[in-house]
């Protein structure tokens, strides 16, 4: 018969843990109830007061009511984040069925994949902003030497072509991650009913319509939403490549809060704008966790 547990035994797990919860606390929890407190003050740090006078929602009001540039970022971060999502997911899973077992091209596609993977979004937003210089990028260089007609392009000067750079750049960087995750997909399908559709004589684009894109539906989703809640938060990559510009063609919410806070030194409003981003990043974080929790007690 095991020893009963002593009283030490049963709280020693909270002792373990106790440090985690503080870290946690420290440079989360505690941050995120400070920035929520200072949405509803009117606080500017250039001021020694700071925060100044409660003003309850005003700084919400402000941002919806009077503020054309909050709707001018949010409509960049939807747009961004829609198209993001759909070109990522599209060219993962494309590569993935070239990468899974027995696909063509593995071993040069494997090698693409690495240094992307390895980047950071700052360092890509840096590279890329070299890359499209119209005097001495290599894609002004190379989209020339094709049609004479496109070089000497300011590529990151018009608001239609940097915000489609910008695009190219986050996808570029995605898509070796969300390719690996896709190719775990693949191989939890069971290869048995790929079999049945070949006997069948199903043709490859029945078999992957019919058989290994339902199956493949739960990873798919979880791919949607992981890349939506980060594509929702992008900020190094549009510091770094266009700083928002031309004017604010390119501006995200994030570089909106960082413009405002840092910038302007306008924190009350920035935490309200900021705390307007993490309703949608609650409900994403939610089904996130809802569909890899329900993966998990399924297997």
């Amino acid at each position: 018969m095991p020893p009963k547990p002593t009283m030490r035994d049963k709280h020693l797990k909270y002792v373990l843990v106790a440090p985690a919860v503080l870290v946690v606390f420290a440079t989360a929890i505690w941050p995120l109830l400070e920035s929520l407190r200072y949405s509803f003050y009117a606080g500017r740090l250039s001021r020694p007061d700071f925060p100044q006078a409660f003003i309850g929602l005003e700084n919400y009001t402000w941002a919806f009511l009077e503020e054309p540039a909050f709707w001018n970022s949010l409509w960049v971060t939807l747009l961004f984040t829609l198209i993001t999502v759909f070109l990522t997911t599209f060219f993962a899973l494309a590569f993935a069925l070239l990468l899974a077992p027995g696909g063509r091209f593995r071993v040069g596609i494997q090698s693409l994949l690495i240094l992307p993977f390895a980047m950071s979004p700052a360092l890509i937003g840096v590279s890329f902003r070299f890359m499209f210089n119209p005097e001495f990028g290599l894609f002004d260089a190379f989209f020339g030497a094709i049609i004479p007609g496109v070089a000497d392009i300011a590529w990151l000067s018009d608001p239609t072509l940097a915000f489609w750079v910008i695009v190219m750049a986050d996808v570029w960087g995605w898509i070796p991650f969300l390719t690996l995750v896709l190719i775990g997909g693949l191989a939890s399908i069971p290869r048995e009913t790929l079999e049945a559709g070949q006997v069948d004589g199903a043709s490859g684009l029945r078999i992957l319509c019919d058989i290994t894109i339902p199956q493949l539906k739960p990873v798919l989703a979880v791919v949607i939403i992981l890349k939506a809640i980060f594509s929702l938060k992008t900020f190094d990559l549009v510091y770094m490549l266009t700083n928002g510009g031309p004017g604010d063609a390119t501006q995200t919410l994030s570089h909106y809060v960082y413009f405002n806070g840092f910038k302007y030194s306008n924190i009350g409003y920035s935490a309200a704008v900021a705390w307007l981003m993490v309703i949608p990043m609650v409900l994403l974080t939610y089904a996130y966790a809802r569909l890899v929790f329900a993966k998990e007690s399924s297997d």
